[in-house]
């Protein structure tokens, strides 16, 4: 019995830290999109800042807990040097950029749902690359996918859209980003470790970004407001969640973890209607539901040998 009760805890304990890290991603989409569309802010500047700030206190973190010298070995050897470099530049760069650029031409609640189709995108992949007729979870959800993105963008009004058409590239853009920076690192994580490669990979992107959008040169408004919002998506929507998550899987299974991870475009959603007033119609909720139900007959569907990357350590725009 006392096991039995243990485990349950273990459980339960597991369940409200994916909770809790799912809606801080959702929720720091819904503030980063008050910074945009409310003060003025750039995406590509919050995005260099966020990845450069979080990455240096994750590797921080990292070099706290073992040798400090230790997360500068992945640099040594030439093949992950360049792995490295390449998830950074097209992996996390492109898919923190793409989502906030999305979010500034739409709202968060779009943006996050339109990312989710990103593990549709990874399971048509994988069936082309392993030349194998998709399952039946696989034709589902891509079927599920494909509807609920339509009433997502159209609104429920055959081929007008409600979104624009930079939204719908940005949002696209985001879910295809999100497929490569999932498959792409399977090699180093499995060498280095999630919090290692993620903490280079954010810091690889934030510099390369840094180049076309300085830290130093703001575009905003500062207020005590968007001070709080932006150390709130550095800490709060990227950081602690990233951690909380990670430190999950100690407890329960990657399979929960992903189902959970669900919370996150559901609480965007809700967020961006209930707090910033975004129109959100019954197909747009129909097709909401669409997206997450694919996202969850993707996670329940029976595993085979696939290659994973960050996704299987870490939800969607968790690094979201």
């Amino acid at each position: 019995m006392n096991k039995h009760r243990t485990d349950w805890i273990r459980r339960f304990q597991g369940y409200t830290m994916v909770i809790i890290a799912a809606t801080m991603w959702g929720l720091s989409g819904t503030v980063a999109q008050t910074l945009f569309h409310g003060a003025g802010f750039e995406p590509g500047w919050l995005v260099s800042v966020r990845l450069l700030v979080a990455g240096v206190l994750l590797l921080a973190m990292v070099a706290i807990r073992s040798e400090a010298g230790a997360i500068l070995t992945i640099w040594h050897n030439c093949r992950d040097r360049m792995q490295l470099l390449l998830l950074g530049i097209f992996g996390m760069l492109a898919v923190q950029y793409t989502f906030f650029a999305a979010i500034d031409a739409s709202n968060a609640a779009t943006a996050t749902l339109l990312q989710y189709l990103g593990p549709m995108m990874i399971s048509c992949w994988l069936a082309l690359r392993l030349r194998r007729w998709p399952t039946l979870f696989e034709g589902g959800g891509v079927l599920l996918a494909l509807v609920g993105t339509t009433l997502l963008v159209t609104g429920g009004h055959g081929g007008e859209l409600s979104i624009s058409k930079v939204a719908l590239f940005w949002g696209l853009a985001s879910a295809v980003t999100l497929a490569f920076y999932t498959l792409y690192p399977a090699r180093l994580l499995q060498r280095w470790g999630a919090r290692t490669v993620v903490g280079w990979a954010m810091v690889v992107g934030g510099v390369g970004l840094s180049f076309l959008y300085p830290p130093w040169q703001v575009t905003g408004t500062f207020s005590g407001q968007s001070i709080l919002f932006i150390l709130f998506i550095i800490l709060f929507g990227t950081l602690l969640p990233f951690f909380l998550y990670l430190d999950s899987l100690r407890l329960i299974r990657p399979t929960e973890a992903s189902l959970l991870a669900c919370t996150e475009p559901l609480t965007a959603t809700i967020a961006a209607v209930v707090w910033l007033g975004v129109p959100f119609g019954v197909a747009e909720w129909v097709g909401a539901a669409c997206i997450i139900t694919t996202v969850v007959l993707l996670s329940l569907q029976p595993q085979t040998a696939k290659t994973t990357g960050p996704a299987s350590s870490q939800p969607q725009e968790g690094v979201g």
